[in-house]
């Protein structure tokens, strides 16, 4: 009987306490592989991402509740993607208010607060590249 092996491509799991500050850099550099291009790109791309997401949230407060939860969900899953920890926490927080039909003032609040530190720091990021 012949062993056969075969080389896996291994990726690193995101740290369990990530990095001071908004964005995990050393995250978004496993993420994006060591690429500073596509790091730049993904980056600009969650800051208008989040910016719509947010302002899409606050619309659909009285209009489409529906959407809401999905919204939270998505941009939790973009914030987890780049390293964008305390986004993705208070999106998840946010998620489950409008799941659990509660009060979302809160969550609200404090995801606009960690989408406006992340965009902060990553407009910082793009004017250093």
């Amino acid at each position: 009987m012949s062993l056969h092996l075969e080389r896996v491509e291994w990726m690193p799991s995101p740290p369990l306490a990530p990095d001071d500050g908004p964005i995990d850099l050393s995250h978004l550099q496993r993420m994006t592989l060591g690429d500073a291009g596509l790091e730049q790109e993904v980056l600009a791309m969650f800051s208008a991402q989040s910016a719509k997401i947010l302002s899409e949230i606050l619309g659909e407060l009285t209009a489409m509740p529906a959407g809401r939860a999905a919204h939270a969900h998505t941009l939790k899953g973009s914030a987890r993607a780049i390293g964008a920890f305390a986004v993705a926490d208070a999106a998840a927080r946010l998620e489950t208010a409008f799941s659990a039909d509660s009060d979302p003032s809160q969550p609200l609040a404090d995801l606009a607060a960690a989408i406006a530190e992340a965009q902060a720091a990553i407009d910082l990021i793009l004017r250093r590249s």
